[in-house]
């Protein structure tokens, strides 16, 4: 098992840091260097963790743990033209990013109005790719309720955000609420939206780790990790991709930003323990670009082929 970090710190030395994630078989998800601070999303084996705390000590840096590194998340609103913004959803995104999220924003086409918003079926299929989806929503109460219909068949959990305090119970569809969070013309700085958006983080945190909990009972052939690491190493296009995070990691499979048409066969013969990565998982064209979406095989796949 792994557990998902986030080190923040200087550029200097950080070459020895990321020697030792590789020399304790870690893997390196995401990294960002801004001016001077360098802020790493990592996987690395449980059992060293504390070697990777101590070697962040001695580099002056911080580790704090991220569950939702390693995972992608949709932040949808209505619209992203002009009548629903302002919003929050930019800076929900901003935010989430510094848990080590990796998310998309998405504006769906029918835009605003309760009466005229819809979802495409499409968009629903766009949206089902992610682990978790965030519906920014805005600051009505009625307005809010009536929406539900957007997100009540999305087969992903999903958090919608609003301004009021509203139950949950009343959103069919939604597996949390977190309010606070509507249009406000203004960047979220201030006390009350600082504390909603750690709301935010904290209920993303627990529907990821709650879904984690439920794939150990059914775990998949390999981590999303491992598959990464494998198609960044054998792929020698991915570094020709100006995407951030051209491999982008879920839960239970990788995005990968290379065309489908034109990759789907080189991603298919990756391998990984002396076998095709076709042979460990599906491999379909994403929504999102016609992007190549792995969805990796649990353990109970292997009895159902044997069958």
């Amino acid at each position: 098992m792994y557990e998902t970090l986030t080190f923040t710190g200087g550029v200097h030395k950080s070459e020895e840091f990321k020697e030792l994630i590789e020399d304790l078989g870690g893997f390196i998800l995401q990294e960002n260097i801004q001016q001077m601070e360098l802020v790493l999303n990592m996987a690395v084996p449980l059992e060293d963790v504390d070697k990777v705390e101590e070697k962040a000590n001695e580099l002056l840096a911080k580790i704090s743990i991220a569950p939702m590194a390693g995972s992608e998340i949709a932040i949808v609103s209505p619209t992203l033209a002009r009548h629903h913004l302002p919003h929050a959803a930019c800076d929900i995104s901003e935010y989430l990013r510094e848990f080590g999220a990796k998310d998309n924003m998405l504006g769906l086409a029918r835009g605003d109005g309760k009466g005229t918003s819809g979802i495409t079926e499409e968009e629903k299929d766009l949206i089902n790719e992610h682990d978790i989806a965030i519906f920014s929503l805005g600051s009505f109460e009625n307005c809010i309720k009536e929406k539900a219909f957007l997100y009540d068949d999305i087969d992903i959990p999903v958090i919608v955000t609003g301004a009021p305090d509203i139950p949950v119970e009343e959103l069919p569809g939604a597996d949390a609420y977190v309010g606070g969070l509507g249009r406000i013309p203004r960047r979220l700085r201030r006390g009350p939206d600082v504390r909603a958006l750690d709301k935010l983080v904290e209920t993303c945190e627990k529907i990821l780790n709650d879904k984690k909990r439920e794939m150990a009972l059914d775990p998949p052939l390999v981590p999303s990790i491992v598959v990464k690491n494998a198609i960044e190493n054998q792929v020698r296009e991915i570094k020709d991709v100006f995407s951030p995070a051209p491999v982008t990691s879920q839960l239970d499979g990788v995005r990968v930003k290379l065309n489908y048409d034109d990759y789907a066969d080189v991603i298919s013969n990756v391998i990984i323990d002396d076998k095709k990565l076709s042979e460990l998982a599906e491999i379909k064209k994403s929504f999102m670009y016609d992007y190549i979406l792995v969805k990796i095989n649990s353990e109970s796949s292997l009895v159902e082929n044997s069958n």
